[in-house]
Order: C-alpha cells, then sequence, then structure tokens
C-alpha cells in the first residue's frame, strides 16, 4: 500500500537531489501495511513528481528528533520548530530509494485523487 503526501515544492525537490532525507510530519497515517510514499508537490507545481519508500518512521519527543534528524533535514532549525509549535512528539519518515519520475504525473487523471491536505491511502490496481 501507498501513501500520497502533500509537500511543499521546495521539500519535495531536496527529497530527490538527496539533501533531504527525512519528512517530518505531526501525525501519521494509522496503517503499517503503507510501505511507499507518493510525492504530490504542492501548490504552484502540483504534479507527482516521484515516490520513495520507507526505511523507518521515527516519533520522538522534538529535541531527540531534532538531534537524530538534523544533519540530513532539509530544513533549518527554526522552521523546524516553528512547524511542530504546538507538539510535544513529531514524526519523521526516513527516505529510502527515493525515485524521481521522468515526467510528473497528474494526480486527478493518473492517480484518481484530489491534493490531499495531508496524505491520502492509495494502492495500484
Amino acid at each position: 500500500m501507498k501513501v500520497v503526501l502533500s509537500i511543499k515544492p521546495e521539500f519535495a525537490f531536496k527529497i530527490f537531489d538527496g539533501t533531504k532525507k527525512f519528512e517530518f510530519r505531526k501525525s501519521i497515517f494509522k496503517s503499517n501495511k503503507v510501505k511507499s510514499i507518493i510525492v504530490y508537490a504542492s501548490s504552484p507545481v502540483q504534479q507527482v513528481i516521484g515516490e520513495f519508500q520507507i526505511e523507518t518512521i521515527h516519533n520522538h519527543d522534538l529535541d531527540t528528533l531534532w538531534e537524530m534528524t538534523q544533519e540530513h533535514s532539509g530544513i533549518s532549525e527554526d522552521f523546524y520548530y516553528q512547524y511542530f509549535a504546538d507538539k510535544e512528539m513529531g514524526f519523521a519518515i526516513e527516505v529510502k530509494n527515493p525515485r524521481k519520475y521522468r515526467k510528473p504525473k497528474c494526480l486527478r487523471q493518473d492517480f484518481n485523487l484530489l491534493p490531499p491536505q495531508s496524505f491520502a491511502y492509495w494502492t495500484d490496481k
């Protein structure tokens, strides 16, 4: 099973150039059957640009999570703490085998989905 994640373009492209190896989330999908992530680069790109497998999903207090991930976070420490401002715990999805599509895909036409606020489950048919 896969999950489609909406990710801001500046961060989505960093996943595929190798400078961002963790995708941070305030909440996470419940299914443990999710093995990979389809990356939807949100506005203004509004395209599915690739996918990656999940190595591990880390869930820790904010200071521990930052210590573990900062080197390959792809974001500044200030941005990290602003993002998690109202949380005590956070999630970091560890990226494995990122694969950028040669040609971006359309979320509606190719996946029959609308852009998710956070994530949407998707299964190959």
